[in-house]
């Protein structure tokens, strides 16, 4: 018997529960904040919501400064210009305010505001991190208004490199926003295949580090509680966007995800995330996309795994019945069947193979990730 050895981290304060935006002027001012800049995506910014946050910080005199050029996968440009925008306006903190993509921006802009490093030497591998000067990094303050990529609770952004079309993942531990503010009321607006497609990257998250084979008790039961809380109240709120309890319960999982997934993620993302750097397509439904070819690929060394989740989840049939339930959500929720349904090419397919394998998300898959295995898995998903 081997006793197993690892180290954990976990999140941050967090203001959950409905209206609770309105303290959002007083959390920057505990975090040492005077003048913020809130960061947010283009489609958000005009918005009744990001008008309510903005005016919360302009009546408590924090200013009402917003930067919202967010690509829906954001690149070092879209990084730059929010730092020639933060810099001139001599702001002293970030609010990311938004889904994951503005969540990530705003990360990456109170990182770099100071450093001298280059934001690619600050990649997710080995001791990078130590290459930034921590003292330089902004304080940060999250307000997600997506329930999906958890990036509210977690160290790291995702950052697309423009030339090269590849997703890289930029890590720091004080990347953890010091305070976040889940208010589900924020949600309620959000378009149907928004609610789809981030309910489903929470179900990625919680799914992959629940299959991981990496030792982390913690996460591991926080994946199958948010598993369950997917199956459950994603459906309602898409048939339904007011059911406020669902929506909350939904904010719950997305940051249980994250969560959980510093136990390891796998192949959804490690193909999603290549896919969605070249085709710009929408990430949580691209994970959804391979979600049930990727379960098959694993399954002979999940399906053990699996059949307990099901069993606690209420799922009949085992394994099976488990990705059954992950077919009938994909239908009902309008995602696409395939990635030639998004419009990825075939010829395309050694080139992202490629792009999957350096990914470091394969690293956590429970079934070694080959360049013979990986275009076969692509090959599936088509």
């Amino acid at each position: 018997m081997t006793v197993p050895t690892a180290n954990w981290s976990y999140p941050t304060a967090v203001k959950f529960g409905p209206g609770r935006i309105r303290e959002l002027a007083d959390h920057c001012k505990a975090v040492g904040m005077k003048k913020p800049l809130l960061v947010t995506d283009k489609a958000l910014a005009p918005l009744p919501i990001t008008a309510e946050a903005t005016g919360i910080l302009d009546a408590a005199g924090l200013g009402r400064a917003v930067f919202s050029e967010v690509d829906p996968n954001p690149n070092e440009m879209n990084m730059e210009a929010g730092l020639k925008v933060y810099r001139a306006g001599g702001h002293d903190g970030v609010v990311c305010f938004g889904g994951g993509s503005a969540l990530d921006l705003g990360k990456m802009i109170a990182l770099m505001v100071d450093q001298k490093v280059s934001v690619w030497d600050l990649e997710d591998i080995g001791d990078w991190w130590t290459r930034a000067d921590a003292s330089k990094i902004a304080p940060i303050v999250a307000v997600p208004t997506t329930a999906g990529t958890g990036s509210e609770v977690g160290r790291a952004g995702v950052l697309t490199n423009s030339a090269t079309h590849k997703k890289k993942i930029i890590f720091h531990p004080k990347l953890l926003p010091s305070v976040t503010i889940c208010d589900p009321e924020l949600t309620v607006g959000m378009p149907r295949f928004i609610t789809a497609g981030t309910g489903m990257d929470a179900l990625a998250h919680c799914l992959e580090a629940f299959s991981s084979p990496f030792y982390h008790p913690m996460s591991q039961g926080i994946a199958l509680e948010g598993m369950r809380l997917v199956f459950e109240n994603l459906p309602k709120v898409y048939d339904n966007p007011n059911d406020l309890e669902a929506r909350a319960h939904m904010m719950s999982a997305a940051a249980m995800g994250a969560v959980a997934f510093q136990k390891g993620l796998g192949a959804i993302h490690s193909l999603s995330h290549p896919v969605g750097a070249v085709y710009g397509t929408h990430h949580g439904t691209t994970n959804a996309v391979v979600m049930p070819m990727v379960m098959e690929f694993n399954r002979k060394a999940i399906e053990d795994r699996i059949e307990k989740a099901a069993a606690y989840i209420g799922f009949g049939g085992g394994f099976a019945g488990f990705h059954d339930q992950v077919m009938e959500l994909r239908a009902k929720l309008g995602i696409p069947e395939s990635l030639s349904a998004m419009g990825v090419q075939f010829g395309d397919l050694d080139m992202l193979t490629e792009m999957a394998l350096e990914d470091p998300s394969c690293g956590g898959n429970p079934v070694a990730m080959t360049r013979e295995n990986t275009r076969a898995l692509f090959d599936a998903c088509m």
